[in-house]
C-alpha cells in the first residue's frame, strides 16, 4: 500500500482482506477504488484493483452462468418460518438474538452473517422458527448462493425487513420482487413479537380437561380452523368419539357454550372436549 493512502483505505482494505464470498470481496474492491488516493503515484494501486475487480467479476458471472450454487436446506421447525432479510449492517443479527436462543455474531464491518443462522422464537408456548439471511446486495439473485437463499425466502411464512434508509428499502423491493410472501418493517417496537404474531396466518388455542386448569403449551392451528381440526391433531380417538366441546374465549357466545365440530376457532380459545 503506498504511503499516504489514508485510514479509509486501510479499513477498507481491512474488510477485503476479512470478507468470504466472491460477491463480499467484489463489493469491497469497489470501496477501497472509490477511497484509494487520486495523485499520479497512486496509479500503480489504482489499475492493480481496477484488475482484481475485472477478475473478479468475470468469475462470478461466470459460475452464475453455469448455475453453479451451494443447495442450502434448513430444516422446519415450529409452528412457522420468518426470515429476517436487510442490506449489510441493517441490525439482522442484533435482533435474532434479541428474540430468539441464537448466538450470532454481531460487528461493526460489514457481510458479518456468511450463512443463513436460525434461532426458535417461543410466544407464549409456540416455537417460531427465524433465520437470518446474509446480507441482501444488488443482484442477489446472480450471486453463488443467491438462488437457494431466496429460495428459502420464498418458503418463509413472513419476511421480517430491516433497513436504515429508504434507499436500502428500495434495494429489498427490488431483489425481492419475485416472492410473494407477508413482509413486516422492523421498527424497534416494543411489542414486537406481537406484531409478529398478529402478522401470521395461525391462532394459539388451549385444552383442558374437565374440572382442571388449561393445558400448556398451547396448540398452534391455521386461522380459521375448527374444533374438527383441533379433534384430528390431537388425537384420532378424540374426533371417532366425540361428544361435543365446552368452548371458552372469543368465539364463544357465553362462558362454557357447547359446541361441535364445525365451530370456528379463535386466538387463545380454550377448548375442553367430551368423549363418548
Amino acid at each position: 500500500m503506498p504511503i499516504n493512502a489514508g485510514v479509509e483505505y486501510g479499513k477498507a482494505e481491512q474488510e477485503y482482506l476479512q470478507a468470504d464470498t466472491p460477491e463480499e470481496k467484489l463489493a469491497c474492491l469497489k470501496k477501497m477504488l472509490s477511497v484509494a488516493p487520486s495523485h499520479k503515484s497512486a496509479e500503480k494501486l489504482q489499475k492493480g484493483i481496477k484488475e482484481r475487480i475485472k477478475k473478479l467479476n468475470d468469475s462470478i458471472q461466470k459460475s452464475s452462468k453455469k448455475g453453479s450454487f451451494q443447495k442450502i436446506s434448513i430444516k422446519r421447525e415450529g409452528a412457522a418460518l420468518i426470515s429476517i432479510v436487510g442490506p449489510t449492517n441493517s441490525g439482522k443479527s442484533t435482533l435474532l438474538n434479541k428474540l430468539t436462543n441464537a448466538n450470532t455474531l454481531v460487528a461493526g464491518y460489514e457481510f458479518t452473517t456468511k450463512k443463513p443462522v436460525q434461532g426458535i422464537l417461543d410466544y407464549h408456548g409456540i416455537k417460531l422458527q427465524l433465520i437470518e439471511i446474509p446480507a441482501i446486495i444488488e443482484n442477489f439473485s446472480k450471486t453463488e448462493n443467491g438462488p437457494s437463499l431466496l429460495s428459502l425466502v420464498k418458503s418463509s411464512d413472513l419476511i421480517i425487513f430491516m433497513f436504515n434508509s429508504p434507499k436500502e428499502k428500495s434495494l429489498l423491493d427490488k431483489e425481492l420482487s419475485n416472492i410473494n410472501v407477508k413482509r413486516i418493517i422492523y421498527n424497534n417496537e416494543k411489542n414486537f413479537t406481537d406484531i409478529i404474531w398478529k402478522s401470521l396466518s395461525i391462532i394459539k388455542v388451549y385444552t383442558k380437561q374437565p374440572g382442571k386448569p388449561k393445558d400448556y403449551p398451547p396448540v398452534a392451528l391455521r386461522k380459521n380452523s375448527i374444533i374438527r381440526d383441533l379433534a384430528e391433531k390431537i388425537h384420532k380417538d378424540f374426533l371417532k368419539n366425540f361428544k361435543y366441546a365446552v368452548i371458552n374465549g372469543s368465539s364463544a357466545k357465553f362462558p362454557n357454550m357447547r359446541c361441535g365440530l364445525s365451530h370456528k376457532l379463535q386466538d387463545d380459545d380454550v377448548i375442553e372436549f367430551h368423549i363418548k
